[in-house]
C-alpha cells in the first residue's frame, strides 16, 4: 500500500517476573498472577520505530482499525509531551493470543516513535536512572532542551522529505 515502508524497526519484550512483582508492590497490590493480568497493561510490549512523525499516526490508525484488536488506552505524548520532554505515541491493545488448546486476549503496550524520539528516550533512560549519581535539576533541564532539539529535528527531516518528494503529506496508496 505504501511507496515506502513506514516502519524502521520493531522491538518486543516481556516484562520479567521481578519487574512485574516490583510494579505491583509499588502500586500497593499483592503479587499474584491474577493481579498482574488484572492491573498491568504492559506485561507485553512492542516498540515500533518510524522515520517520520506522520508515520506514527498512520501505524496507530492501522492498528486501531483492526477488527481483532481492541483499543484499551491511548496516550499521545507527541502532541502532549511529558514534563521531561519525552515524546512517543502509546497504544494499549487487547490482542488475541492462540494457545495450544484455546484462545485468549492479552493487553499489549505499543510505543510508536521516530528514530529521533527513540534516540532521546534511550539515552534519557540511561542517564536519568544511573544509580550511583544524583540527577540534578540542571541535568533535567539539559535533557529537556535536548528533547526539544530532537523534536525540531523530526520536523525538519519531515519538511526535507516532503521537499524531496514534492508532496505535502504522506499518502496511503490503495
Amino acid at each position: 500500500k505504501f511507496q515506502r515502508n513506514p516502519i524502521h524497526n520493531i522491538e518486543s519484550r516481556l516484562k520479567s517476573a521481578d519487574s512485574i512483582m516490583n510494579k505491583l508492590i509499588k502500586k500497593g497490590i499483592p503479587f499474584t498472577i491474577e493481579n498482574a493480568r488484572k492491573y498491568l497493561l504492559d506485561i507485553a510490549g512492542i516498540r515500533v520505530t518510524c522515520c517520520y512523525i506522520n508515520d506514527i499516526y498512520v501505524i496507530a490508525e492501522m492498528l486501531s482499525r483492526r477488527d481483532d484488536f481492541v483499543v484499551l488506552k491511548q496516550k499521545d505524548y507527541i502532541k502532549n509531551p511529558k514534563p521531561s520532554g519525552y515524546r512517543s505515541f502509546h497504544l494499549v491493545l487487547n490482542v488475541p493470543v492462540h494457545l495450544s488448546s484455546s484462545k485468549t486476549t492479552v493487553p499489549v503496550e505499543i510505543q510508536i516513535r521516530t528514530i529521533a524520539m527513540d534516540f532521546w528516550a534511550s539515552l534519557e533512560h540511561q542517564l536519568r536512572y544511573k544509580k550511583d549519581v544524583e540527577f540534578t535539576d540542571e541535568m533535567a533541564k539539559e535533557l529537556y532542551e535536548c528533547a526539544n532539539i530532537s523534536a525540531s529535528l523530526d520536523i525538519r527531516m519531515d519538511k526535507l522529505r516532503r521537499s524531496v518528494l514534492g508532496q505535502k503529506e504522506f499518502e496511503i496508496k490503495n
